[in-house]
């Protein structure tokens, strides 16, 4: 009888342990069971705790072409040119491999070995979608990624003819103004529909979709945002300084390097109207795009940033204005 009073007791205590066990599970269940987790919040969450690259002073990752040039037999620099194969088939760095941007991620995982390299080189036309998807692989978190400053217009000029050289207008330049323009109230957030709940599963989904779509989406001229600046939330990320010498009517500026985090202003960013956002040369701007269509936004460069409509008046205040002390006259294999 002794035996069996204490079958029935342990008998009581394990069914209640087990049936609490059950309940926490069901309350942890439908904590929110309507509510699943916010996508968006959850990447924003994952990418700020993982480097935060965008808000840091690692952005933009450029490298010079004098120092390609001096690396090119050094088996530590990778270089790796995203141009079409018939101008890369006209003329590009010795050892350059000729890799399509929307195989670029698959390039990386499964046919070099990232962390043997110093420094893995990107090389397009002029520095813009080498520089989109230079961001997009260090977001990813191969942080030994940089874009060749320029492209291939900083390496001999008949690139540069074809690239930079066309582009320099001053069109616009009497149009600007100085009026300092207000960020938007904290609004809406883009909706993520991956389906899936960590913040790494969400980053690898997104960056397949942006690996798999053509930086030619992502471009913004000049002419359109002057001619239909109400179609655009027209993000300038430049500093005060510059700022206040001249900018696009209406636009916004955001601080380098800090205003697109959570805690800043990154909220502040439209979901109902496309995001045109500029700098110098396109190619900061670039870097900021490509994190802001990863997080959802709909994003897109102004093509060659400042150059393409004030050429003049930036390189009279000492911004970033291409020009021929740029281009260098190196050798390329044909």
């Amino acid at each position: 009888m002794k035996k069996l009073s204490i079958f029935l007791v342990a008998l009581l205590i394990s069914s209640t342990a087990l049936l609490s066990s059950f309940t926490s599970k069901k309350e942890t269940y439908n904590t929110n069971p309507l509510n699943p987790p916010n996508e968006f919040e959850t990447l924003v969450n994952y990418l700020e705790s993982n480097g935060n690259f965008i808000n840091s002073d690692a952005s933009p990752a450029f490298i010079d072409a004098d120092e390609v040039k001096k690396n090119l037999k050094n088996s530590k620099y990778h270089v790796i040119d995203i141009r079409s194969e018939s101008w890369f088939e006209y003329g590009h760095l010795k050892n350059a491999n000729n890799v399509k941007s929307a195989d670029l991620l698959n390039y990386f995982e499964n046919t070099i070995k990232p962390a043997d390299y110093d420094k893995i080189v990107m090389i397009c036309y002029s520095g813009q979608s080498a520089a989109y998807f230079t961001s997009l692989l260090r977001i990813a978190g191969y942080d030994n990624v940089y874009n060749m400053k320029w492209g291939m217009s900083s390496w001999r000029l008949d690139f540069a003819d074809n690239s930079w050289n066309k582009n320099l207008k001053n069109d616009f330049a009497s149009k600007l103004e100085t009026k300092e323009n207000a960020q938007a109230e904290k609004g809406s957030l883009p909706i993520l529909n991956t389906g899936k709940a960590d913040g790494k599963d969400i980053l690898r989904v997104r960056l397949e979709k942006a690996f798999a779509t053509p930086y030619k989406e992502s471009i913004i001229k000049s002419p359109d945002v002057f001619a239909n600046p109400n179609d655009y939330y027209i993000v300038n990320y430049w500093d005060q300084a510059k700022y206040d010498k001249g900018h696009i009517p209406g636009a916004i500026r955001y601080q380098p390097n800090s205003s697109l985090s959570s805690t800043n202003a990154l909220f502040t960013l439209p979901t109902d109207k496309r995001i045109a956002v500029y700098g110098c040369t396109g190619q900061n701007a670039a870097y900021v795009v490509a994190y802001l269509n990863v997080l959802g936004y709909d994003t897109g460069n102004i093509a060659y940033g400042a150059n393409s409509f004030m050429h003049k008046e930036l390189k009279n205040y000492g911004g970033d204005a291409f020009s021929k002390k740029e281009i260098n006259m190196y050798p390329v294999v044909e």
